[in-house]
């Protein structure tokens, strides 16, 4: 009875787990995958057509500050964060192109080992940045990922930072302010630009922009007060985006404004979220940073150091929907020929972790390493894919990695499934005394209940065990999962033969008899892949090591859970699908050597074999 409500309990538990996973996860990101592809199709041939339209027509970088003022519409957003633009303001036209809204402002190279781009100087906006490392596709040929854009895209995206005045300032840098390039005109690691801008109150702002050789920009402003009045002023930050990502996740991870700031700590808000709340304003803070953050990639702003600010998370809908994370530090006052110093961070790039981790070390960035989406499991997923990332850079394939992370956490819980199979075989052993005690007491079950617990305890067997390795697989099969879907250096990581993304389903099917026949197979059908039947032959055998439970419920079970497990693993992550059939290989071994040192027989030949061979029905008597 006990052996029968453990089976039970094991089976339901991993059934619910993976039809939750799939009905809430995987279902919702395969439809996103397939939206995103067409969206991403469809721009692709809009560009083509508008590049083909518009070749040959003449550049405009060549214009003078004057006349580029004049011809430039005023950006979409005023220059105090956390307020949209007043109503009737006008708002930056739609450039045909990316080419074409770059071309008509004047502007400074960005040229680093990890990025490419350029700077506007209308406001030192950085929207222009090309991520060289990372592409949209597996394929080598695929174009960059773009990460930001001018605001004259639809998909305008962009990080920004100003000052903020009064009538005493005058005139301070904002989105429409026209800065002059003093000197070098390509910002590079070694070479930082200069920009300068000087008002009509005597107020000079230069500006000295640096970039690392990853993604991390310092924005270095000098304000310096020439006039006769003491000046008070606060600087601002702010990350736009002009319209959300088509091809979101899932909820399972967080892709949307994120910022650790005040006493909140991290804040999370997806764009569902902000578009109902429409602002959000955490307390006031003297550290932190804030911005908003995808799947793989993140803009952010760390606010000056020590320098009190007022974060804002925001949603307009006045125009041209817009998404932005901002702040807006305290006033300073600067006294007549006085200097004052203010130093911003912006990152702008992929969320590697070990880079990540860095800037939080190396620039005091308050848990910084909470901008990758680790989930409530993070003390298993990060040291799950600090041992993953280990392992790859002695073997440099991450699938071996992960094959060899399934031997060591095969060690680490040796132990303790070493006495949940012993206790298992156990259990076989003593099934016919069992037996004879369920008979003996069929019409008292409180006597046969407390008659099998004695029998339990005079054998030392733990009637529980059995579940321990299954209830230990659910967190690490999560935890790595997660490793898999949100470390960008998952992304694209090939595997051998077929699997060139171990973070993507395998793509191979049977029903195309795995790439010989030249069509997709129908949605409908499942993506039954090489790996998926690899892993339900696995789990298959595992099962079949028993003797076939003489209950028809249970011999159901167990003739159709490899099946169900197989169709609802196909969809997942490669990687974790060679885990998955790896670990069940390694368990067959244990299990195997187990059961021979118990002496309890071995039911995998004589379970193939009564498959393989026809039982002749007995015939009926005359």
């Amino acid at each position: 009875m006990d052996n029968q409500r453990n089976f039970f309990i094991t089976i339901g538990l991993s059934v619910l787990v993976l039809t939750l996973w799939q009905v809430f996860y995987m279902n919702p990101r395969i439809e996103h995958q397939r939206q995103a592809a067409a969206v991403e199709q469809q721009r692709t041939d809009q560009a083509k057509k508008q590049a083909e339209d518009s070749a040959g027509r003449p550049a405009t970088t060549g214009q003078s500050a004057t006349a580029q003022n004049a011809t430039t519409p005023a950006a979409p957003h005023t220059d105090v964060p956390g307020q949209s633009q007043e109503p009737g303001q006008s708002q930056e036209k739609v450039a045909a192109n990316r080419a074409e809204s770059i071309a008509r402002t004047k502007r400074v190279k960005i040229e680093t080992p990890s990025l490419s781009g350029s700077i506007n100087l209308t406001g030192a906006r950085i929207d222009d940045l090309i991520l060289k490392h990372y592409r949209e596709t597996v394929d080598k040929n695929s174009p960059n990922i773009e990460l930001l854009n001018p605001a004259g895209l639809p998909d305008g995206y962009y990080a920004e930072i100003g000052f903020v005045g009064s009538d005493q300032t005058g005139a301070v840098p904002g989105p429409t302010t026209a800065w002059i390039v003093e000197g070098n005109s390509t910002l590079t690691p070694s070479t930082p630009v200069t920009l300068a801008y000087t008002n009509d109150k005597g107020l000079t702002f230069k500006r000295v922009i640096s970039v690392d050789d990853k993604y991390m920009f310092t924005i270095d402003d000098s304000v310096t007060n020439a006039g006769s009045q003491p000046v008070s002023l606060s600087s601002y930050g702010r990350v736009t985006r002009l319209n959300k990502p088509e091809d979101r996740s899932s909820f399972y991870i967080h892709e949307g404004m994120v910022g650790v700031t005040g006493k909140e700590g991290l804040e999370q808000i997806k764009y569902s979220k902000i578009e109902e709340e429409k602002q959000v304003t955490p307390g006031k803070s003297t550290d932190g940073w804030l911005g908003i953050t995808d799947k793989y990639w993140a803009v952010t702003l760390v606010p000056p150091e020590k320098q009190a600010f007022q974060p804002h998370f925001n949603y307009f809908s006045d125009g041209r929907p817009r998404y932005q994370s901002d702040y807006l530090t305290d006033p300073v006052k600067i006294a007549p020929g006085q200097t004052t110093n203010i130093e911003s961070l912006v990152f702008a790039g992929a969320k590697q972790v070990g880079t990540i981790n860095q800037y939080e070390k190396d620039r005091h960035i308050r848990q910084f390493d909470l901008l990758i989406d680790w989930g409530y499991l993070y003390f298993v997923t990060k040291p799950m894919f600090w041992l993953i990332d280990t392992l790859y850079k002695f073997f440099g394939n991450f699938g071996l990695a992960i094959i060899a992370t399934t031997v060591i956490l095969k060690l680490i819980f040796f132990p303790l499934a070493n006495k949940s199979y012993s206790s298992m075989a156990k259990m076989k052993l003593v099934q016919p005394a069992m037996a004879e005690l369920r008979e003996k007491y069929a019409d008292d079950k409180m006597k046969q209940q407390q008659a099998l617990m004695e029998l339990y305890k005079t054998q030392k067997i733990n009637p529980i065990a059995g579940c321990w390795p299954m209830l230990l697989q659910i967190p690490i099969f999560f935890a790595l999962y997660k490793v898999l879907y949100i470390t960008i250096e998952m992304r694209h990581a090939p595997f051998f033969g077929w699997i060139h993304d171990l973070a993507a389903p395998d793509p191979t099917s049977v029903f195309n008899l795995f790439g010989l026949l030249p069509y997709t197979p129908p949605a409908f059908l499942p993506h039954l892949g090489v790996w998926a039947l690899i892993l339900g032959v696995t789990m298959f055998m595992q099962m079949r090591m028993n003797p076939t439970p003489p209950d028809p419920t249970q011999a159901m079970i167990f003739n159709w859970m490899p099946v169900v497990f197989t169709i609802m693993m196909a969809n997942f992550p490669a990687g974790l699908v060679i885990y998955y059939a790896w670990n069940n290989s390694l368990s067959i071994l244990q299990q195997g050597i187990i059961m021979k040192r118990q002496g309890v027989p071995i039911e995998l030949g004589n379970n193939l074999k009564s498959l393989l061979s026809r039982k002749k029905k007995p015939k009926p008597a005359e």
